[in-house]
C-alpha cells in the first residue's frame, strides 16, 4: 500500500484525530494509538490500529513516549496548545531526538490566537469559519449538517493531507516539520468555492433562497407517496428538461427555470408531483437518465444500493459491521483496510513496547509503577 512502512503514533482523542489515523492505517501505515489508563472514549475509527495504554502524566510514561518517538515517522496529537509541552513532549524536544519526525497538531482553533486554548466542537469551528451562516432554510436558524464538515472534513481529512504532504517533502529534504491543522481554517479552506464565487451572483439572495442552498426548485429534496424522499439536482437546462419530462410536465407551460420569483410556486408544483408516486416508482422513471434525480437512501440502503455493490463501495468486518471502503481508489497500490475488530484499549501495550526495544524487565517494572496497562479479549465459554 502507498503508506507501507510509515509508523504513526496517534494520541487518543475525539472525532477528527481518529479519522486522520484511520485514513493513514487504511492506506498502509502502522498506526499505534496512545490511550489513557482507565476508562476512556469509545474506540471508534480504530480500524487497522493497535492500542498502547500509557500514563503520560507520569515522568516515566513521558519517557516511554519520548523513546518510542525516536523511531516514528509521524506523531498526531489532538490536545489544546501547550499540553504536550507540559508532558515534556513538545515538537522542539521530540524533533531534536528525531529530526525527521512529522509532528501533526490537530486542534479546533489552531496553535495561536486568542481562542487557541478554549474548548470548542464542530459547530463552534463551523460557525467561526463562516460556513455555518450559509447552511439552513431561509425561514429557519442556521443548522450544522451533523458534525461532518469541521470535525472530519476541515479537521481529520485536512490533517491527513498535511501529513502526506510533509511525508513527501521529507523524501526531498530529509527533515520533518510541524503541522498546524485546525478545524476552523480547514473548514474555511473547504469552502473556498463560496468565497471565490461571491461576486458571481450565486449567493446574491438571502440564505436558503439561492440555487445551491435550497432556494431553487431544481436543487431540492421532495417527499414521495410512501414517506421517502428523492434528491433533485437538475441545474443545467438539458438536465432540467429531462426532469420536467419525467415529472409529466410541459416546459412550455412553466416559467423560465431561472425565474427566482416563481421558484416557490414551482417547488409546490414539484412537491405535488413527487407526492403522487413511491420512491421506487420515481427511481424506475429516472433510472439511467441525466435528469439528476436520485433516491435519498439511509445508511443500510446505501450499502445495498446496486451501483455501490457493483463497485464494492462498502466493506464488512469480522463482526459483521458495515462501513465505507477507503477512498480514493488507487490503481496500483489501493488501500486494503483491516477487517478485524477494533482493538481493545491497551490490547497491544506489551507487543508494541517489545517491538520497539523494551525488555521484559522494563515492561514488568512499568506495570508495577502503574505507567502502562493492557486489556485482553475474554473468551466466551
Amino acid at each position: 500500500m502507498a503508506l507501507q512502512g510509515i509508523r504513526v503514533l496517534e494520541f487518543a482523542g475525539l472525532a477528527p484525530g481518529p479519522l486522520c489515523g484511520m485514513i493513514l492505517a487504511d492506506f498502509g501505515a502502522q498506526v499505534m494509538t496512545v490511550d489513557r489508563l482507565g476508562p476512556g472514549n469509545p474506540m471508534w475509527m480504530a480500524r487497522g490500529k493497535r492500542s498502547l495504554a500509557l500514563d503520560l502524566k507520569q515522568p516515566k510514561g513521558a519517557a516511554v513516549m519520548r523513546r518510542l518517538s525516536r523511531q516514528m515517522d509521524v506523531l498526531v496529537e489532538p490536545f489544546r496548545p501547550g499540553v504536550m509541552e507540559k508532558f515534556g513532549l513538545g515538537p522542539e524536544v521530540l524533533q531534536k531526538d528525531n529530526p525527521k519526525l512529522i509532528y501533526a497538531r490537530l486542534s479546533g482553533f489552531g496553535q495561536c490566537g486568542r481562542l487557541s486554548k478554549v474548548a470548542g466542537h464542530d459547530i463552534n469551528c463551523l460557525a467561526l469559519s463562516g460556513v455555518l451562516s450559509k447552511l439552513g432554510r431561509s425561514s429557519e436558524i442556521p443548522y450544522a449538517p451533523l458534525n461532518l464538515l469541521a470535525d472530519f472534513g476541515g479537521g481529520g481529512l485536512t490533517c491527513a493531507l498535511g501529513i502526506v504532504l510533509a511525508l513527501y517533502e521529507c523524501t526531498q529534504s530529509g527533515k520533518g516539520q510541524v503541522i498546524d491543522a485546525n478545524m476552523v481554517e480547514g473548514t474555511a479552506y473547504l469552502s473556498s468555492f463560496l468565497w471565490q464565487s461571491r461576486n458571481a451572483g450565486l449567493w446574491s439572495q438571502p440564505r436558503g433562497k439561492n440555487v445551491l442552498d435550497g432556494g431553487a426548485p431544481f436543487y431540492e429534496t421532495y417527499r414521495t407517496s410512501d414517506g421517502k424522499f428523492m434528491a433533485v439536482g437538475a441545474i443545467e437546462p438539458q438536465f432540467y428538461a429531462l426532469l420536467i419530462n419525467g415529472l409529466g410536465l410541459n416546459c412550455d407551460e412553466l416559467p423560465d427555470q431561472l425565474s427566482i420569483s416563481d421558484w416557490e410556486e414551482m417547488k409546490k408544483k414539484f412537491a405535488d408531483k413527487f407526492a403522487e408516486k413511491t420512491q421506487a416508482e420515481w427511481c424506475k422513471i429516472f433510472d439511467g437518465t441525466d435528469a439528476c434525480v436520485t433516491p435519498v437512501v439511509n445508511l443500510e440502503e446505501a450499502a445495498l444500493n446496486e451501483h455501490n455493490r457493483e463497485r464494492g463501495s462498502f466493506i464488512t468486518d469480522e463482526d459483521h459491521n458495515v462501513s465505507p471502503r477507503p477512498a480514493p481508489l488507487l490503481s496500483r497500490t489501493p488501500a486494503v483496510p483491516s477487517t478485524k475488530r477494533n482493538p481493545l484499549k491497551g490490547e497491544h501495550t506489551e507487543e508494541i513496547l517489545q517491538e520497539f526495544g523494551f525488555s521484559k524487565e522494563e515492561i514488568n517494572q512499568l506495570y508495577l509503577d502503574k505507567i502502562i496497562e493492557t486489556s485482553k479479549l475474554k473468551a466466551s465459554l
